[in-house]
């Protein structure tokens, strides 16, 4: 498994455009998946290009939740592929274009082999859930709803491997120690902290940013 990051609010190439927002490529089982867009279409469509990810090869896109630093960019994604399955909590509405568009409800749901959403937590945010021989691999957007719940509704599936995406004001740093892989980006408030306790764990983040799995 694969996870490229090509948007974040910082970048390892002086060619990529770091920018507010995130959004990364997951492959996995032979699919690529598109998680959260992002804030805006052409810095998304510019990273994927320089990245040599062609729009064509996604078939989902997963998105976390509705705020515009998540989603700004789907629309001009759309114009590239429309041909791709959306994957939205439900109170995320109004998306157009897509071939097929399905709405997450608040319960623990299976949107794929060894895929599944957490449902829409605390009715703000989902994230994804993908089962390894390792462990679950967690992304998460933002995690307003809290990274502890989260986890807690990742651990249900399995053991968690891998943790990647925003953490907001995350401070309960215990709930942590047993995780393998730890990748605080986007508006992640005590990174800091985070790579002080779990240095060896943690990998960077930032556009261009590829995590082996």
């Amino acid at each position: 498994m694969l996870v490229k990051i090509v948007y974040d609010i910082t970048t390892t190439r002086d060619d990529l455009q770091s920018d507010w927002g995130f959004a990364a490529v997951i492959e996995v089982g032979g699919n690529r998946i598109l998680f959260d867009t992002g804030a805006d279409g052409k810095i998304l469509m510019d990273n994927l290009l320089l990245l040599g990810i062609d729009p064509g090869t996604i078939r989902d896109v997963f998105l976390s939740h509705h705020h515009l630093d998540h989603t700004g960019g789907l629309t001009t994604f759309l114009r590239a592929n429309a041909n791709v399955r959306v994957i939205a909590p439900q109170s995320l509405r109004g998306v157009r274009r897509a071939s097929e568009i399905l709405h997450v409800g608040s319960a623990l749901t299976e949107i794929g082999p060894n895929l599944y959403s957490t449902g829409e937590l605390s009715g703000i945010e989902q994230a994804l859930l993908i089962v390894l021989p390792k462990g679950v691999v967690v992304l998460v957007g933002c995690a307003h709803p809290g990274l502890g719940l989260v986890l807690q509704r990742a651990a249900s599936v399995g053991k968690i491997h891998a943790v990647i995406g925003g953490f907001h004001g995350f401070n309960q740093y215990e709930l942590l120690k047993a995780v393998d892989i730890i990748v605080p980006t986007h508006c992640t408030e005590h990174q800091a902290e985070i790579e002080t306790l779990y240095g060896d764990r943690c990998r960077r983040g930032g556009v261009g940013s590829f995590i082996e799995i």
